[in-house]
């Protein structure tokens, strides 16, 4: 690992990307089964993707928690905690599926969503003491282990599928808590870091004044409102055209394999161009990046909207996914920008609690609208928003930026 940084920050780099690759593989496990379980479960078919909507809404409502456990007890306590929570939720789900109690399913896929807000944090906490210069390499090398988690949830899936013979996909829960469980040793090897001592940091600490400004005030900034900005369009755009992506390729004659095989690609181009994107924000800055992702999501409905073959469903999931990974690594790279270490547990927090809640909104509203809408309107939709943030960008540029304190 090739990076300007502390021991202690290399050190933390390799532990979180190994925690990302076990703690991200639980999503891909609950994406994949969870309406598959669903429609075994409910009594009303319409409910069947619920438990996927109910973990991406544990996801949402759980970060502004996880922030405040980590403000008290540190990141590593909260990170224990949060794994500990992926067993309890793997447990509850495999449970709920034993006892065909379809409520039951669906807390234990909330429960995984309270852990999935921790697992989303690692992103921020690679960055903790580490210079300007190198952050958005160290938050890419984090999402790298996003990578093999989409290697690691599916395989998990299959092996681990019918290990419980009466009750068809407990055993992949119980996977998704022996991952969890996994995870705790490697975790507990996280160290703490010193941030780096500047000057306004330095007047922070000798004052007797409250750490940190009113959340009110940094949400105020400019630079704080394009990133969350860019972080909920680029999220909430990519999780609202892939959850309507595969029921629309089997709708327009395709098969069940066809789109399976559609959605792997574009995980893996979400998190592939990790290896590189880091490097790409430092030469060339990070709205450059984070403008070209929003422009790969506009080209992602282009060819969307281009045709209904097989080829169109399968280049534009992977222009999706790649704009994704510029476009979120690069909104995640300008919130770090925007807040003092003792302010980052609440900025982030509040930032991602935006974020995923947007998901949250689009994983609910994708199906509906394809249903009564189709699969036309919903990349049409897609270039209002890119539009907003490139907008957005032009404000910030043309703002002042603040005087010094």
């Amino acid at each position: 690992m090739s990076i300007q940084a502390s021991p202690e920050v290399k050190h933390n780099t390799r532990v979180l990307t190994t925690a990302q690759a076990l703690g991200g593989a639980s999503p891909a496990i609950i994406i994949s089964l969870g309406g598959l379980v669903g429609q075994q479960l409910a009594t009303n078919p319409a409910l069947a993707t619920l438990p996927v909507s109910i973990f991406n809404l544990g996801l949402a409502i759980g970060t502004l928690p996880a922030a405040w456990v980590m403000r008290r007890h540190g990141r590593r306590f909260g990170y224990l905690f949060g794994a500990l929570l992926g067993v309890l939720g793997g447990l509850v789900a495999a449970t709920g599926i034993y006892q065909q109690l379809f409520v039951l399913f669906c807390i234990g896929t909330l429960i995984a969503g309270f852990y999935a807000s921790y697992v989303q944090s690692y992103r921020f906490a690679v960055a903790d003491g580490a210079p300007d210069a190198v952050k958005p390499r160290l938050i890419s090398w984090v999402m790298v282990g996003g990578l093999f988690a989409a290697v690691i949830g599916p395989q998990t899936v299959i092996w681990t599928r019918d290990m419980v013979p009466w009750a068809p996909f407990a055993g992949s829960f119980i996977g998704l808590s022996i991952l969890s469980l996994i995870a705790m040793p490697i975790i507990w090897r996280l160290k703490k870091v010193s941030e780096p001592q500047t000057a306004q940091s330095a007047a922070v600490a000798a004052s007797s004044a409250p750490a940190g400004r009113p959340m009110k005030e940094i949400a105020k900034q400019p630079r704080f409102i394009l990133a969350v900005t860019a972080g909920v369009v680029s999220y909430g755009l990519m999780s609202f055209v892939m959850t309507a992506a595969p029921m629309a390729m089997v709708a327009c004659g395709h098969t069940i394999g066809q789109a399976a095989l559609g959605i792997q690609w574009h995980v893996l181009a979400m998190f592939a161009p990790s290896f590189f994107t880091g490097r790409l924000i430092q030469r060339f800055g990070v709205n450059a990046v984070t403008a070209g992702g929003l422009l790969l999501l506009a080209g992602s409905a282009v060819v969307a909207l281009m045709g209904l073959g097989l080829e169109h469903f399968w280049i534009s999931l992977i222009l999706l996914g790649v704009g994704w990974n510029f476009g979120f690594i690069g909104a995640t790279t300008m919130v770090t920008a925007c807040h003092r270490p003792e302010e980052r547990n609440r900025v982030q927090a509040f930032n991602d609690f935006l974020v995923f809640g947007s998901v949250a909104v689009s994983s609910f509203a994708a199906g509906h609208l394809l249903s009564v809408a189709g699969w036309e309107l919903i990349n049409w939709m897609v270039f209002p928003s890119v539009l907003l943030v490139f907008a957005m960008m032009v404000w910030v540029r043309g703002q002042r930026p603040p005087a010094a304190a």
